[in-house]
């Protein structure tokens, strides 16, 4: 008789159906392989690790299971995946439980994978027989609100969630309509690439902001890699204050938990949030001092749900319910030029690389890349109005007269300021960053409530059109005179 009874699966609601199966196992050792345990607060895996242990060590006493529960790190699709299992669960109980088709028989009721441990000999035996409700079906009925799945859950899980409010999380995450099923905004972002740019960033933001940083409860939304943070921590100013990040996107999120893990923070009172800041209040009214927005708002503006203005303004609203009176939010990031439906002709070089005669779609290629790294600049205009129309969901349009194109100011510079990011090209072209001018994210600030500070202003990154723009790209009037190039960012000081 086997010894083991595996049963893989993320596990994140456990069933009354699944108890009264296993049940009929007391006599072996139930292995819960719970699989992409370093994932939470996604929408494919909503719930962390440790409470879906929680569960699980409480539905093994309620049902008289012998149990041991492994964490199985999240991979890419493999079929591999039955042998990476095996092998974690040798991993994670010091090899003292060696699981092979002599000891063991799989539960597992997705054919694809139960396959694949068929294919290393294991005998599988299925679990929900057809029309049982599984698990991913009451989690999204969690989701959905229907409170008819506690009658479906086992009540250990009903329990855990109960107690530590999983349900509104899970709604929260499987309905966020920003964040995609691995906590990414896009999936084609490069967070290796991103995470380096706030790095090398941080100190000339916290150089520009760090005047108007109150000390209390300090919270940076958008936190990247926390490294703004981590220049607040070494401010002796701020030694008493609380510092919180918020950051959305589970890579950076996971980055800002490791830097506190290794100690790179002195200040003990240091706590981050994997949350989008869209979604329900995460903190309570008049409670923060200080909020920090860097290189944010554009984001919220390009991933609204529904309306943009109204996804911006509803954001400012937020923002100054919880800020403290006499609390500042600051907003550093890009914006629009101060006239953004003028008219104006861009001219652009199309000797700096190849000119093919039609655009690509870049998700065919091996290398999007190195293709739009070939690209002249010209040639690249075209290739991001192609995929910005299409990915930001955005007019972008343009009239092609000799070697003229005629636009708008805005998107023009729309282009001008992204046609350096060749390696997240895909995902920077879900980004508009002059949706909203200064003015205009000023009047979001006013609205909410918020006193705009003197010290506000829109300013020009003259070092970006000497480098980056000037030399392969010029602006008239449609009938010939040059014109200047436009504030491309801003620094909005708003005071409660």
């Amino acid at each position: 008789m086997a010894e083991y009874l595996l049963f893989p699966g993320r596990h994140h609601v456990l069933t009354r159906f699944q108890g009264e199966f296993l049940r009929k196992f007391a006599d072996r050792t139930v292995v819960w392989a719970v699989t992409s345990a370093n994932h939470q607060t996604t929408k494919r895996n909503p719930v962390a690790f440790d409470r879906r242990e929680a569960a699980i060590e409480r539905f093994s006493v309620a049902n008289g299971i012998r149990s041991l529960v492994v964490g199985v790190v999240d991979t890419p699709p493999t079929d591999e995946f039955a042998e990476v299992t095996v092998k974690a669960i040798e991993a994670g109980t010091d090899d003292l439980v060696r699981l092979t088709p002599a000891n063991t028989v799989v539960a597992c009721s997705t054919p694809e994978v139960s396959k694949l441990y068929e294919q290393l000999g294991f005998d599988v035996i299925g679990v929900e027989p057809e029309g049982t409700a599984r698990p991913w079906d009451v989690l999204l009925m969690i989701a959905a609100g229907n409170e008819q799945w506690k009658e479906l859950a086992h009540p250990a899980t009903v329990d855990v969630f109960e107690r530590y409010a999983l349900d509104a999380h899970v709604a929260r995450c499987v309905n966020d309509p920003v964040v995609g099923d691995d906590g990414g905004l896009t999936t084609t972002r490069d967070y290796k690439t991103y995470a380096d740019a706030f790095e090398t960033a941080a100190d000339r933001k916290w150089q520009q902001i760090k005047g108007f940083v109150r000390p209390g409860r300090i919270l940076d939304i958008g936190c990247a890699t926390g490294a703004t943070l981590q220049l607040i921590d070494a401010d002796p100013r701020f030694h008493e204050s609380d510092l919180i990040g918020v950051e959305v996107a589970r890579h950076l999120y996971a980055e800002c938990v490791h830097k506190k893990e290794q100690g790179l923070f002195t200040n003990p009172n240091v706590y981050f949030y994997q949350r989008n800041m869209l979604g329900s209040a995460v903190f309570p009214p008049r409670s923060i001092d200080t909020t920090l927005t860097l290189a944010l708002t554009h984001e919220i503006w390009s991933y609204a749900d529904g309306s943009r203005p109204d996804t911006v303004q509803r954001f400012a609203d937020a923002l100054f319910a919880h800020t403290a009176p006499h609390g500042v939010w600051i907003n550093s990031d890009v914006c629009g030029p101060d006239e953004p439906d003028r008219p104006v002709v861009l001219r652009l070089d199309d000797s700096d690389g190849e000119n093919p005669s039609t655009v690509a779609e870049l998700e065919a290629l091996d290398d999007p890349a190195a293709y739009v790294g070939k690209l002249s600049t010209r040639a690249r205009f075209f290739q991001f109005a192609h995929d910005f129309r299409r990915n930001a969901k955005v007019p972008f349009k343009y009239d092609v007269r000799g070697d003229g194109l005629v636009l708008r100011l805005a998107d023009a510079m729309d282009f001008l300021t992204r046609k350096d990011y060749v390696d997240n090209w895909l995902s920077e072209t879900h980004e508009q960053f002059c949706g909203l001018n200064f003015a205009g994210w000023t009047a979001v600030a006013e609205r909410a409530g918020f006193t705009i500070d003197p010290a506000s202003t829109a300013w020009r990154n003259d070092w970006l059109i000497t480098n980056r723009i000037s030399p392969v790209a010029a602006i008239t009037t449609p009938t010939g005179t040059p014109v200047d190039w436009p504030i491309t960012h801003q620094l909005l000081v708003a005071r409660r």
